[in-house]
């Protein structure tokens, strides 16, 4: 990382109404930058408002942030408030410009591409995808075989190497535990309807069970008075 200050308004003019992610040819800037290509990644104006992807204009504006916005983080559940931003378009305005460079050209910069400024990785990638990425691996290869170690050395003791733990890594023992819980979802599944079909089954044999009682008693009231009206027709008769 290298901050550099133009004055020149017209080695800037190449940036202007360009948008951040857009790329630009390094060699408006002079010779030294010729063959380079930068992608504008950000930058912050006068006052310190920075750009954000998305809002398509070269000024500030104020917008409704909530839960979720870039340089915004709620303090309360629900809440939202309007804070000022700039617009991912660049213009005359800004302080500060953020540049990515894609491709390096014919000459070192110091400080920034030179031998003596690059730095080794300290710490390799996490990722199994990232590490596959790395050493151009195809799906098949294993990433635990090539994982960037890190050597550790100690006066008077025995030095040893220390590696990430590999991300996402599908192993045999990860695709099988996948499928025990897949097997276990699945008998949950069973067991659970066969019980609910159980249930049901218990449920439409009580209700049987108890329009048989109601009919069965319906029939014996029915017959009782069957029974008494057929009485009270012989008394009435045997009266006469």
């Amino acid at each position: 990382q290298k901050t550099i200050e133009i004055e020149d308004e017209k080695q800037l003019r190449a940036f202007y109404d360009k948008r951040m992610s857009q790329e630009v040819e390094g060699d408006v800037l002079g010779d030294e930058w010729k063959g380079y290509i930068f992608k504008i990644t950000g930058g912050n104006d006068k006052q310190g408002f920075p750009m954000v992807q998305g809002v398509l204009i070269n000024n500030r504006t104020r917008l409704l942030c909530k839960k979720g916005s870039k340089y915004y983080r709620p303090r309360k559940v629900g809440e939202r408030k309007r804070k000022s931003i700039r617009g991912c378009i660049v213009s005359h305005d800004l302080s500060v410009l953020n540049l990515a460079i894609l491709k390096k050209g014919d000459a070192d910069v110091e400080g920034l591409t030179d031998e003596k400024s690059a730095k080794p990785r300290r710490l390799g990638p996490k990722r199994a995808n990232n590490i596959r990425k790395l050493f151009n691996l195809s799906k098949e290869d294993d990433p635990r075989s090539v994982i960037v170690r890190r050597p550790i050395e100690r006066e008077g003791k025995k030095s040893y190497s220390k590696a990430p733990k590999i991300q996402r890594l599908i192993t045999p023992d990860r695709i099988q535990r996948k499928l025990k819980w897949k097997a276990e979802r699945r008998h949950r599944w069973e067991k659970s309807r066969a019980a609910a079909k159980e249930y049901n089954a218990l449920v439409a044999q009580r209700l049987k069970e108890e329009r048989e009682r109601r009919q069965s008693y319906k029939e014996k009231r029915r017959s009782l008075s069957r029974k008494m009206s057929e009485k009270k027709a012989k008394a009435k008769a045997g009266a006469a």
